[in-house]
């Protein structure tokens, strides 16, 4: 289809309006403006959301809220979430960063979309707007189910973890710029004084044809130290949870087989 008109509304209403009418929401365009030079958008009309006043970034009283339209470049400098910024530079160039948003990261087709990996070991949620009005979910459900027509994410809340909880490692054919063939992040809390594993979140990227949590490794981690024997285990455990692929990073074959590896990296490396 050829793209017949370009919406830039200033609001959250009218987005809403727009795209309850059948446009397609573009936060930078990373994703959308490729479907549409290839004709394959599937629409005659765009709604971008860069006036609408959906970037911003706020971290007030342990939580973080993040615009649907901030870009990944604007996370990583922000001091309040510092903790993301090596996940981040390990997403696409700086180009791609410096337009690809928050939000759109969120329907990313694997094996991209590394900040939902991370968004869903943070166990974030979203707000939604849509014609019925606002309502907030869980970052796992909209990962699992997406959204309701005409609804859009308008932000994403997340807590902070405390220092040394947060894990990430992210496996890839080369060193920076390249889609992920195992993405592990997670955020282990210890138990004292035992110095064992407490609350686990553990999400995986590039191994299922979204972003999965690992309930089994989770599982296999609670109540034991972080040791290379007791991570390798957890990997091990993890495969029960994935549903890997082949494409031309990786077989389906090759990531359930290294997965064990990756994920003892995320917390040892």
């Amino acid at each position: 289809m050829v793209i017949e008109a370009v919406h830039v509304p200033e609001s959250v209403e009218a987005v809403v309006t727009r795209s309850a009418a059948g446009g397609l929401v573009m936060g930078g365009g990373t994703v959308v403006m490729p479907l549409v030079n290839s004709g394959s958008a599937g629409v005659t009309e765009l709604i971008s959301l860069r006036r609408a006043g959906l970037d911003g970034i706020e971290v007030s009283d342990g939580v973080a809220t993040i615009g649907a339209a901030a870009t990944l470049t604007a996370v990583a400098e922000h001091p309040g979430l510092a903790f993301l910024r090596p996940a981040l530079r390990t997403i696409a160039s700086p180009t791609l960063r410096n337009q690809a948003t928050v939000g759109g990261n969120l329907f990313v087709a694997q094996p991209y979309g590394d900040l939902a990996v991370c968004l869903l070991a943070l166990d974030a949620a979203c707000e939604i707007a849509g014609p019925a009005g606002r309502r907030d979910a869980p970052v796992a459900d909209v990962l699992a189910a997406g959204l309701a027509p005409g609804e859009i994410v308008v932000a994403v809340r997340l807590t902070p973890p405390p220092p040394g909880a947060w894990h990430y490692h992210k496996a890839m054919r080369r060193r920076l710029n390249s889609a992920s063939i195992v993405t592990v992040a997670a955020v282990v809390t210890k138990a004292t004084p035992e110095d064992v594993a407490g609350e686990c979140r553990i999400a995986l990227g590039g191994v299922a044809p979204r972003p999965v949590r690992a309930p089994s490794a989770e599982r296999a981690l609670r109540g034991r130290p972080l040791t290379e024997e007791s991570l390798t285990e957890a990997g091990q455990a993890a495969r029960a949870d994935i549903d890997p692929f082949d494409d031309a990073y990786a077989s389906a074959w090759y990531r359930a087989r290294v997965l064990p590896v990756h994920l003892r990296r995320a917390f040892l490396s």
